[in-house]
């Protein structure tokens, strides 16, 4: 039940505090029926033909955040999973990183540090345009 609720938080979450995101049933189409792009529209990952990819795919990311995340001083036993969000950008760079849940003691402070260091991702293509596009992790705090 509780990995439920935190579902719908950062369901709800997302859509009320993110910039605009834009569904496929929300856009408009042309005659031929290809979807009119928006200029700064936000599109989530199931919506857009080809997703966002972190260069060397997801394994390699979970191994970036792993191998840069330091666990903070203050607490060295704490654990659990903390929830962000961030848009990729067109060029690739990261921007409006939010912790959408916090397990506290500088964690979620740490996780923004760490998604700051990111490469450059491989940006989502809509229409075979570029296009901004919002992402979702978890990222579980160890021992």
């Amino acid at each position: 039940m509780k990995k439920v609720l935190i579902l719908i938080l950062i369901s709800l979450t997302q859509t009320i505090f993110s910039q605009k995101i834009t569904r496929i049933t929300d856009l408009q189409k042309d005659k031929n029926g290809k979807v009119i792009l928006q200029e700064n529209a936000i599109y989530i990952p199931i919506d857009i033909e080809i997703k966002p990819e972190f260069p060397g795919g997801r394994v390699k990311f979970n191994h970036f955040l792993d191998d840069n995340y330091k666990k903070p001083n203050k607490k060295p036993t704490i654990q659990g999973k903390l929830y962000a969000t961030f848009i990729i950008e067109r060029d690739g760079s990261l921007s409006n990183i939010n912790i959408l849940y916090d397990i506290g003691h500088g964690t979620g402070e740490e996780l923004i540090r760490v998604l700051k260091l990111s490469p450059r991702w491989k940006p989502g293509k809509m229409n075979n345009k570029i296009v901004r596009t919002m992402y979702s992790i978890v990222f579980p705090v160890k021992q």
